[in-house]
Formats: structure tokens, C-alpha cells, sequence
């Protein structure tokens, strides 16, 4: 059964509902508060799991899932978004858009472990610039292949940085004199990922939440600006006690996608040679983050802040967990491409708000600082939907772009997508072109490009590619196979 209880929005309107009696103080600017999580799959999230019918919902089976009271309470309270999607779903690009509104052909970071460009503004200086205290902590991704690499010189607008480290999926963190390490070593005292030992205290998710929590103390009594970026779900698929033993294994079943006739299947699609979609222990990581959000959440309440305090749970990217016989992220179908966002604010935001309008990363930035009342850059790609938000009518169009990582901005190589409620056009320099029907295809199997019912869909979709390409500057539109699918597409 899908949502009932929720307003739905599509940016064409939006009704009302009864906000949190509590408002925020009139004279006092709105905190900000950014759970960021690495890798999660958006139907491990109950909020997510309602908006789906079952056979979606529950994708590895009826007793394959974990509860998220916390996360959940944040879209009861506030929205969330149907339609959101990493503008490339892959780690590094989607953090770089995601701070900075800009695609990544412009940011510098096209695929992973590429070095942000140095004059990139972040909302994180534009908060600064209006007064906030900013802070980062968790997985930064975005300065190389440092690793840990703690507390980077560049710090991009984030002013307390100390906790924040460059790369890596780390479980166990601690302080030390000396400041920040991992825990956890190896037996040439490296680094190590293991989770041996890991308790409440040293565990990276609750550490972190730790360092939250610190930072909310040292900054409750002026504006500030915060992001925890969570290291899980990511793998390796390992969280300590008791979450390690919560749930089996013996509950899960393969997708309904597993079986995945590669010969049917464009390169971006096919299954891979090995593929883990066991989610007991990615199940545990989600419910150790879900109570951690329900920490940070109390800890708002308990100093009279909850009210006053913007709160956004999100992630950079998905996790296909065995649908379509793959694993990981990187392409763009739904279990990769698109990602969960939950943002409470009763002040602007009415609560039990569903948001189906397509969006994506580079949308963040100028659209929660005009709801915040700060300034933009004026460099910002993606678009301002505060308005979407806010249950009023928007001139944006209902469709966003997602594109596949290059190894330089300059390379015109891989996919680029063009996404509605809807539909899906993908183009790809090694495929012939995709059209996806998600209503009609939920499972995203069928290629529906050559259907005579889609032409109308299919030159918008084009119109609507043609206009980022040329907005961006997104070599990706040119490249010879796309460009002749486009040309073909658009009005003479």
C-alpha cells in the first residue's frame, strides 16, 4: 500500500497541514543540522518503504528490513523527497555537487579521489559569510587520495574541521592528545578497518554523533551550521554489538531482479560476475545510524533547540544490494541513482509533506540557503526550489539530470540521464538509447524508446538534456553517439 497520510506535492502546488505548535523564536536564524550517510539504499528506510507498493518495498524479501523510528519521525514532522537523485551517483562528484550546487564537469571531481577546485564556493562559506558557526565531521572525500588524511588544510567553509578525514570506511575512531586517529590497527600498526572491539564509544557512527552532539554544545547559543558525514552503510559490511546479531541472513532473498538476463541489459545495467545482496549486517549499520539520529535529535530537544534546528538525513548515493544481479552504485537505476532526503523544519515546512518532483545534489545549496534567508553564490547550477518546499507553485521544470562518472571534465565518454516522476532517458557513448517508464516498469527492465506513445516524452526529455548541456557545459551532450540520438530527437 502506498502513502496515504502525506500531502503530496509536484511543484505545481502543494496544500496545507498542521505544522509543529512549537515555532522557532522570530529573531533567531535557523540552525542547521546535515545527517550524510555513504552508500544507503533508500528502501532500508521505513518512511521510503511506505511510499512503495510491497513488491518494492520490500525488496529482499517480507522479513528483510529494518525499523528507522528516527529517520522516519524527521519526514512525519517535515517532507520527503520521492524524486531525489545524485548527480552522480559515485562518492566524490556527488559530495562536490552536493556543497556546492554545481555539476561535476565544474567542480573539479568527475570520479573519485580527484582534488576539489580551489575556487569552489560551498554553502558552508556562505553560512560563515552570514554569520553561522560551520562545522564538518566524517567522510570528506573530496581532497585527494589522503587517507585518513585528518582535518584537510582547505576547509572549504566548514571552520571547524577537526573531525572531518579525507577518505576511508573506517569503524573504529578515537581522540588522542594528539588528536583524532583510527582506532583500529593492523599488525604494522596501519589504519585498519576492522570492527573487533568497536563499543559505543569508539564505534565511527556513534563517535561521530559524539562529536555532533559537542559541537551543538559548543555553539547552542549562537546560529550554526553542521555536517555529520557517516562513513555506513557503505562497505565493508561489518557494525559492532549488538546491531551485528540483530538480524539474519536467513530472511533474505534474492531480489526480484537478481536474475537478470545480461544479454537484455545495456552495459550500464548488466549483472556482474559477483554480486552480495545479504543485508543482515547492512541492516544493522542502518538501525546503529537510526538510533544515532535519534541521539542527536534528543540532544537538540533536551537544549530547547529541536524547533530551531533545520534537520536533514541524506546520503550521497545508493546501493543496488543485488537488484539487477549488481552491487554498488555508479549507474542510473533507482537502487543507485536515487537517494533518500527527509528535511524537518516547522517554521516553512509543513509536516507529512511528500515532494514528487525530480531533483537532485546540485539543487541543496540554492535551495536551503534562500529558505535559510542567506545569500547565494551566484554560482550555483541547480535550481532553487524553496518554493517546492514551501507548498507554492514553481516555474521549474518537472525533470532533472543525473550523469556517470569521466575521468576528466573534459571527457565525453559513459552516460548521462535525463529523469521525470516518470521516466528515465538514458544516453550512453556505448549503448543504444534507454527510455525507462517507472509506472509502468518499476523494476526498470523494459526499454521503451522505441514505443510511438513516447515521442512526445522523448523530445522533451532531449529539450530539457540540450538545455543543461549548453547551461553547464556538460561534454557529455556532444559526444558523437549522444549527439546524434539528440539531434534526432529535437524539433528541425
Amino acid at each position: 500500500m502506498k502513502r496515504r497520510s502525506f500531502i503530496h506535492t509536484t511543484g505545481a502546488a502543494a496544500a496545507a497541514a498542521t505544522a509543529s505548535p512549537l515555532q522557532a523564536a522570530p529573531d533567531r536564524k535557523p540552525n542547521l543540522l546535515i545527517v550524510h550517510c555513504d552508500e544507503l539504499n533508500f528502501r532500508t528506510l521505513g518512511c521510503y518503504r511506505d511510499t512503495l507498493a510491497p513488491e518494492q518495498a520490500f525488496m529482499w524479501g517480507p522479513k528483510a528490513y529494518v525499523e528507522t523510528p528516527h529517520i522516519d519521525s524527521i519526514a512525519a514532522e517535515g517532507a520527503l523527497c520521492t524524486k531525489f537523485y545524485a548527480a552522480t551517483p559515485v562518492c566524490s562528484p556527488s559530495r562536490s555537487t552536493w556543497i556546492s550546487g554545481q555539476y561535476p564537469q565544474n567542480t573539479g571531481v568527475t570520479s573519485n579521489n580527484h582534488h576539489l577546485s580551489d575556487d569552489l564556493v560551498t554553502f558552508g562559506h556562505q553560512l560563515q559569510a552570514a554569520g553561522y558557526a560551520t562545522g564538518y565531521s566524517g567522510k570528506w572525500h573530496l581532497d585527494g587520495n589522503g587517507k585518513p588524511q585528518w582535518a584537510p588544510e582547505r576547509k572549504f567553509g566548514f571552520e571547524d574541521n577537526r573531525y572531518m578525514f579525507n577518505r576511508g570506511h573506517w569503524k573504529q575512531l578515537e581522540l588522542t592528545p594528539e588528536g583524532p586517529r583510527v582506532k583500529a590497527r593492523d599488525k604494522k600498526g596501519a589504519p585498519s578497518y576492522a570492527v573487533e572491539g568497536a563499543d559505543e564509544e569508539s564505534f565511527a557512527t556513534d563517535w561521530l554523533t559524539d562529536r555532533t552532539i559537542e559541537f551543538i554544545d559548543e555553539h547552542q547559543d549562537e546560529p550554526f551550521a553542521y555536517m555529520v558525514s557517516i562513513p555506513d552503510p557503505h562497505g565493508p559490511d561489518t557494525v559492532r554489538a549488538p546491531y551485528d546479531t540483530m538480524y539474519s541472513d536467513d530472511d533474505v532473498e534474492k531480489p526480484r531482479t537478481f536474475d537478470r538476463d545480461p544479454e537484455t541489459a545495456p552495459s550500464w545495467a548488466k549483472p556482474a560476475d559477483k554480486c552480495n545482496y545479504k543485508m543482515a549486517q547492512y541492516h544493522g549499520m542502518m538501525k546503529c545510524i537510526d538510533d544515532n539520529v535519534g541521539r542527536m535529535i534528543a540532544a537538540l530537544k533536551e537544549r530547547g533547540l529541536y524547533d530551531d534546528t533545520i534537520i536533514v538525513f541524506t546520503a550521497d548515493h545508493g546501493d543496488m544490494r543485488g537488484e539487477h544481479g549488481r552491487q554498488n552504485k555508479g549507474i542510473p537505476l533507482e537502487a543507485s541513482g536515487k537517494i533518500p532526503f527527509v528535511i524537518r523544519w516547522p517554521e516553512k515546512i509543513k509536516a507529512r509533506t511528500q515532494i514528487d518532483f525530480a531533483m537532485n545534489t546540485t539543487d541543496f545549496m540554492p535551495t536551503i540557503l534562500p529558505l535559510m534567508g542567506c545569500e547565494r553564490s551566484g554560482k550555483e547550477e541547480g535550481r532553487n526550489l524553496s518554493k517546492v518546499f514551501r507548498g507554492k507553485e514553481t516555474k521549474a521544470a518537472n525533470v532533472t539530470i543525473m550523469r556517470g562518472t569521466t575521468k576528466s571534465p573534459e571527457n565525453s565518454f559513459g552516460w548521462i540521464a535525463a529523469v521525470t516522476p516518470q521516466h528515465k532517458l538514458v544516453l550512453s557513448s556505448y549503448d543504444e538509447p534507454w527510455l525507462l517508464d517507472l509506472d509502468a516498469d518499476p523494476d526498470e527492465l523494459v526499454n521503451h524508446f522505441d514505443d510511438p506513445e513516447k515521442k512526445e516524452t522523448l523530445a522533451f526529455l532531449a529539450a530539457e538534456m540540450q538545455k543543461y548541456g549548453e547551461a553547464t557545459g556538460d561534454p557529455k551532450i556532444n559526444n558523437p553517439k549522444n549527439r546524434e540520438v539528440l539531434d534526432a530527437l529535437l524539433p528541425a
